[in-house]
C-alpha cells in the first residue's frame, strides 16, 4: 500500500470519496466529485498539517484510490482487505500458512484464502495477464505472464497445490472432486474500484492439476481505437473501412497480439445505437454493453460456424466472429458480407498478406475474396523501454547480424518497472487496403508476394513499423526482432 495511503483506512476512503495523496507540508487531499467533503476533517486529522485538496472526476478517483490501495485491496472486501498490508509480501503470505502434517486435513482455510487472494492481487497490481499454477512432484510454482513474458512469483511446498486449486475451483463454481478432466469457469473479482473477470482453466498433470486464470481487466476491453496506438494511416484506413456498410475486416496476429482488443475497439465505434451489432466469440472475454454476445460450446454443437448461422437469422447489421478457423465459418463470413453485413474477425497469419493466401487456401474462391474483402490489419505487442531507465547503446554495441544502423536503446532495469527493463506494451501495425488494383491481383489468384508488393507499395510493413519504434526509443531491437520474422526485419534495412 503507499506509505500515505495507509494513514486513512481503506473503506473509509471508498465510502467518503476521499484520498491522502501526499503527507508533507501542506498535505495534499483528493476529493472524489459528489464524495463528503466533511470527511476532510478527518484526513486533516491524519496529515497531522494543513491540506490542499484536489477536487477529481469519479473515474480519475477510482483509478487513484485502486492504485494506492492496490497492494492491501484483497478481491472483495469480506475477504480482508488490508492482507498484504499486513503480510507485505506474497512471500510473507506463505510464510503464514501452518507447516502441519495434517494441513489437508485443517477446517482452517484462512491462510489458503488470504494466499490466493494476495496472489491474484499481486497479479494484477503488475498488470499480468494470466497467472499460471503450476504442480511438480516436490515444488508448488506460481508464475506470472507480464508484458507478455513469463516471471516466478512465488514457490510454494507441493503439500499447497490441493488446497490452492481447490480453493480456487470454489471461487470458479467447478467440480472440486474431479480431478480427471479438464474445467473451465470464470470469476468476477472487485480490487477496489478495479473490476476484474478472472478466466479459470484447469488441467490434469502428473504433478496435479495446473490451473491459469486469465485476467481480464474491464477497462482494457473499453480502449478506443485512438488509445491503441496506431499510426495516423493505418488509423485512417480502419476508419474508412469500419465506415462501410458491408464487406470483412480481418485482424490476424499471433495469439496474444492484441487482436480481440482491435476488433473491441472497432465494436466501440460502431456501437451507437443505430446498429444491430452480434458476436460468437471463444470465449466471450469482455462484456459489451449494447452488443449482443454469444460463446461458442463445441460440447453441444455451438461451433463458430453454427453461431455465425443463427445470428445472421437475428437481423444484425455487424456482425463479429472471434476466429475464422475452417472452411465453413470463411464461406458463411464471406456470403454474409456480400449480403449486406459488415464482417469482424481474426485469422491466424504472419502478415496481412497471408490472410489472403490462408482464406484461399480453405477453398473461398478468389472472386468471392475480391468482392468481400476491405480491409486486414496484422499486428503484434512489443514491450515498451522503461522511461526511467533506458540507456543508450554505446558505439558499436549492436545486435549481430541485424544490419540496423538506426539510433538504439537498452533495458537497463530500475524500481519502476520492477528491474526488468520494461513498462507495458506497444502495437506495430500493417494494414492492406483491399483496392480496385488488389481485387484484381485476388481475383487472377497472384501469389503472395505479388498482393504484397503491391499492397505495401504506399504503406510500412511490420519490419519497418518495427524499426520505426527502435529509432524512436520506444522498445530494443531484440523485441523488435522477438515478434518480426528475421527476413523482414533484413529486407526493409
Amino acid at each position: 500500500m503507499n506509505q500515505f495511503g495507509a494513514l486513512l483506512a481503506y473503506p473509509f476512503a471508498k465510502r467518503h470519496g476521499v484520498l491522502l495523496l501526499d503527507a508533507g507540508e501542506p498535505s495534499r487531499a483528493a476529493l472524489r466529485e459528489g464524495g463528503d467533503a466533511a470527511a476532510l476533517a478527518e484526513v486533516r486529522r491524519v496529515a497531522g498539517c494543513a491540506l490542499e485538496v484536489e477536487v477529481m472526476p469519479r473515474a480519475v478517483f477510482d483509478r487513484r484510490l485502486s492504485e494506492i490501495y492496490a497492494d492491501a485491496a484483497g478481491l472483495d472486501e469480506t475477504a480482508g482487505i488490508d492482507q498484504l498490508e499486513r503480510h507485505g509480501t506474497l512471500d510473507a503470505l506463505v510464510e503464514d500458512i501452518p507447516a502441519t502434517a495434517d494441513l489437508l486435513e485443517s477446517q482452517d482455510d484462512a491462510p489458503i484464502i488470504r494466499l490466493i487472494n494476495g496472489v491474484i492481487a499481486e497479479a494484477a497490481r503488475l498488470g499480468a495477464s494470466d497467472v499460471h499454477i503450476e504442480p511438480f512432484e516436490n515444488t508448488l510454482k506460481v508464475r506470472f505472464r507480464v508484458d507478455g513474458m513469463m516471471r516466478e512469483a512465488v514457490t510454494l511446498p507441493s503439500r499447497i497445490a490441493p488446497l490452492l486449486v481447490s480453493r480456487v475451483k470454489v471461487m470458479a463454481r467447478l467440480d472440486i472432486a474431479e480431478k480427471r478432466v479438464p474445467q473451465d469457469g470464470r470469476v468476477s473479482l472487485a480490487m477496489g474500484a478495479k473490476v476484474l473477470d478472472v478466466r479459470v482453466s484447469t488441467l490434469p498433470t502428473r504433478g496435479g492439476e495446473r490451473v491459469v486464470l486469465r485476467i481480464l481487466d474491464k477497462e482494457q476491453g473499453a480502449l478506443s481505437l485512438a488509445q491503441l496506438g496506431m499510426p495516423p494511416p493505418v488509423l485512417t484506413a480502419l476508419h474508412k473501412a469500419l465506415a462501410q456498410p458491408n464487406g470483412i475486416i480481418l485482424v490476424t496476429g499471433p495469439t496474444g497480439s492484441g487482436k480481440t482488443t482491435s476488433l473491441y475497439a472497432g465494436l466501440g465505434l460502431l456501437n451507437d445505437g443505430a446498429r444491430n451489432i452480434l458476436t460468437v466469440e471463444d470465449p466471450v472475454e469482455y462484456a459489451v454493453e449494447g452488443v449482443g454476445q454469444t460463446q461458442v460450446n463445441s460440447r453441444v454443437g455451438m461451433t463458430f460456424a453454427a453461431g455465425l448461422r443463427a445470428i445472421l437469422r437475428q437481423d444484425p447489421d455487424v456482425v463479429m466472429v472471434g476466429e475464422i478457423r475452417d472452411v465453413e465459418t470463411a464461406q458463411i463470413a464471406v456470403q454474409a458480407s456480400l449480403t449486406g453485413h459488415l464482417v469482424l474477425s481474426t485469422v491466424h497469419t504472419n502478415d496481412a498478406a497471408g490472410a489472403i493466401t490462408r482464406l484461399r487456401d480453405m477453398g473461398i474462391e478468389p472472386f468471392l475474396l475480391a468482392s468481400s474483402l476491405r480491409l486486414i490489419l496484422a499486428q503484434r505487442l512489443v514491450r515498451r523501454l522503461c522511461p526511467h531507465c533506458r540507456a543508450p547503446r554505446v558505439e558499436g554495441e549492436t545486435v549481430a547480424g541485424t544490419g540496423f544502423d538506426v539510433p538504439q536503446y537498452r533495458a537497463v532495469g530500475c524500481s519502476a518497472c520492477h528491474h526488468t527493463g520494461y513498462a507495458g506494451r506497444i502495437g506495430l501495425y500493417e494494414a492492406i487496403t483491399v483496392d480496385e488494383g488488389l481485387r484484381r491481383l485476388i481475383g487472377e489468384n497472384a501469389d503472395e508476394d505479388a498482393l504484397a508488393a503491391h499492397a505495401f507499395a504506399q504503406s510500412q510493413r511490420l519490419a519497418a513499423a518495427a524499426r520505426a519504434a527502435v529509432a524512436s526509443g520506444l522498445t530494443t531491437l531484440e523485441e523488435a526482432l522477438r515478434v518480426t520474422r528475421q527476413e523482414d526485419a533484413d529486407a526493409d534495412v
